[in-house]
């Protein structure tokens, strides 16, 4: 999930370098956290690292209860994230309580399925006599998850809780727009027994993570964020005096395909929500869309209709249902790749004016639907991360596979065909499924992840691979044991 980079950095002769969180709606203070020093960093680490041998001595089903008691502990706070959460970052506070399901069941789903991912593998059906082998999962040691704000506890919920639970200690280093959040996703750790050295937040500068990733008591990097700030973790990764893991979740210019026999009333539904919730915040949004020319009409006239029900506004009144982006450097890019495509050709369906809160030197940003989009406009090639969508017209399936395959990027793909009871359009998206260059490939559905399904991308979507049996692979390292017990003739 995308960009991380928002939040002021504040420094003086005076006192320690500090971030200011800025409210996104109005762009007043919210909270200042201060920076540790190399020293006090390297402390925490080397804090880690000690912590880490005591915590994977513990028993692993004494850790998943533990991780069953957070989900409690977690749920008493529900009612006091979503204003918290909407002054970070900006999304309306009555859809927040999303995110806190999504967290609870994510975290139930990879708790339930921890002591089968764990356990030793045995090998006892082909082991010779007087052989004993099996494989071990052990812990890394200490992991460094650098969050992004635009889903910050989901996020957070995908990586830390697994490290945790397969015995590593985790250093969180959150985005400087959601600073509350992980403090208060430690917070309900530390109050169910999870020692702080074990788990702690640390808030760095751009200069201070790249110093915690090159260190060489950090064992594993998870970054989540922009394909530019993941390139950079990978070299100072690369750069460290020891070799350690990183998995990359990075961004998305996730595409749908409409075909001719698509529901196109639920079908827009889904594709509008799936453009402008969180307004368009989301790796896995929906930013281009394309519609089998039989349709095509049809479908743009109730997307149009659909988008124009929006209330954009102050994301702490009940009143609106679309909020602010994060910052206002975020809103003028927005509005520059709209601009540039309209000068490009593009026509522009919403007219501005029925959004008034969206002005220029603010973060709200209007939503908006482009037609006579191609592939020469960044709107369609380029992570967009707001309320903009380019819709394009297909001849047919083939040219709609091209078009969504011509992406750096490969989060996630969406297919809108009427498969029940029809073997022809079942078969054609499963044609699709298998050539489509993504992570994951949707049937009638977009921007969802199921927790039993592996997490990941291709391209510049990122590497590696969260939740799923194969979240705890990425976060442990096979050890091999292998035993001779009969020695003599």
């Amino acid at each position: 999930m995308s960009s991380n980079t928002a939040g002021t950095i504040i420094q003086s002769d005076s006192d320690p370098a500090s971030q200011t969180t800025l409210i996104p709606h109005n762009q007043q203070p919210l909270v200042i956290r201060a920076y540790p020093s190399l020293t006090q960093l390297d402390k925490c680490i080397q804090n880690a690292a000690t912590a880490h041998e005591k915590w994977t001595r513990v028993p692993l089903k004494h850790r998943i209860a533990i991780g069953r008691k957070f989900i409690d502990e977690f749920e008493k706070m529900r009612d006091e994230i979503p204003l918290e959460l909407a002054l970070q970052m900006g999304r309306p506070a009555k859809q927040v309580p999303g995110e806190v399901r999504g967290t609870l069941d994510r975290a139930n789903y990879m708790l339930s399925i921890a002591e089968k991912s764990l356990q030793d593998v045995s090998l006892t059906d082909t082991d010779k006599p007087g052989f004993r082998r099996y494989i071990r999962r052990d812990p890394l040691g200490v992991v460094l998850v650098v969050a992004p704000w635009n889903y910050p506890y989901l996020v957070m919920v995908n990586s830390v809780l697994p490290a945790l639970i397969a015995g590593n200690a985790v250093i969180i280093k959150p985005s400087p727009q959601t600073p509350l959040a992980a403090e208060r996703f430690a917070l309900a750790f530390h109050n169910v027994g999870v020692p702080k050295d074990v788990l702690q937040v640390i808030h760095l500068s751009p200069e201070l993570t790249t110093k915690a990733v090159r260190h060489c008591l950090i064992d594993f990097v998870a970054f989540t964020g922009s394909v530019a700030g993941g390139r950079a973790v990978d070299i100072a990764a690369a750069e460290a005096p020891t070799f350690k893991g990183v998995g990359l979740e990075l961004g998305g210019k996730d595409p749908a395909y409409v075909r001719a026999d698509a529901d196109l009333d639920y079908t827009v539904a889904q594709l509008v929500d799936g453009a402008f919730f969180n307004s368009g915040q989301s790796c896995c949004a929906i930013e281009r869309i394309y519609v089998h020319e039989s349709v095509f009409d049809q479908f743009v006239e109730k997307f149009v209709d659909q988008t124009k029900k929006y209330k954009l506004g102050d994301p702490t009144d009940a009143e609106f249902n679309l909020g602010p982006v994060c910052s206002v450097a975020s809103a003028e890019r927005i509005r520059k790749q709209v601009a540039d495509a309209v000068a490009a050709g593009a026509k522009a369906l919403i007219p501005e004016d029925l959004f008034p809160a969206a002005k220029s030197g603010t973060a709200f940003v209007a939503p908006q639907v482009l037609v006579d989009v191609n592939h020469s406009m960044e709107v369609m090639k380029e992570e967009t991360f707001g309320p903009v969508i380019g819709i394009q017209k297909v001849a047919s399936d083939v040219e709609a596979l091209a078009l969504m395959n011509d992406s750096p990027y490969g989060l996630t793909a969406s297919v809108w065909t009427n498969a029940e009871g029809n073997p022809d359009s079942e078969q054609a998206f499963l044609h699709l499924a298998d050539e489509l260059h993504t992570g994951t490939v949707f049937l009638n559905r977009c921007d969802y992840l199921d927790p039993a399904l592996a997490w990941t991308g291709v391209k510049n979507s990122g590497r590696g691979v969260s939740l799923s049996v194969f979240g705890y692979d990425q976060l442990t390292r096979a050890k091999s044991v292998h035993m001779k017990i009969k020695t003599s003739a």
